[in-house]
């Protein structure tokens, strides 16, 4: 496996999809450069798998179906999916996903969410690098947004996926 670049070519579908095994569902991608402005995951549900419903209060999400098919429900309409779907899902829809009999491929982008802190941020040029503040990125859960709430958990409360690790 070549070594992961930081900007311009990261990765191809194809070469992730091939290194793991097809029965694997979960975030099999994530966009980590530290210093960025988008969040970027490819997931894989498998057949039968599903995102259980949920909002998203801030962020809207482009999801692009790479491969498979399956269905989409956004505020009680449900719409089918199939390989090359382009899906807006803008902030506040509630959405849950479901896979078709030969699974589903899709990647999404949002906007990065703002660092999760407690408290006022350090004045400008406090930490000394120039970046943001500390935040709970590797917290979120990639399939919906959500922080999990103890520092040491594996899987999401809310849909199951794995976290980063």
């Amino acid at each position: 496996m070549a070594p992961r670049r930081t900007h311009g070519v990261l990765a191809t579908a194809k070469d992730l999809l091939a290194e793991a095994p097809p029965e694997r569902g979960g975030v099999l991608w994530a966009l980590r450069p530290t210093a960025r402005q988008l969040d970027a995951n490819l997931v894989r549900l498998p057949s039968g798998g599903s995102v259980a419903a949920h909002g998203e209060p801030d962020l809207d999400v482009l999801l692009c179906v790479l491969e498979g098919g399956g269905a989409l429900t956004v505020a009680g309409e449900e719409q089918r999916l199939g390989a090359g779907a382009l899906v807006w899902l803008p902030r506040g829809a509630r959405r849950s996903l479901a896979a078709g009999p030969e699974g589903l491929v899709y990647l999404t982008a949002h906007r990065r969410r703002p660092g999760l802190t407690i408290g006022s941020a350090p004045p400008a040029g406090a930490r000394g690098d120039g970046g943001e503040p500390p935040c709970l990125a590797d917290r979120l859960c990639p399939a919906c947004d959500r922080p999990a709430e103890a520092a040491d958990a594996r899987f999401c409360a809310r849909c199951g996926t794995r976290l980063p690790d």
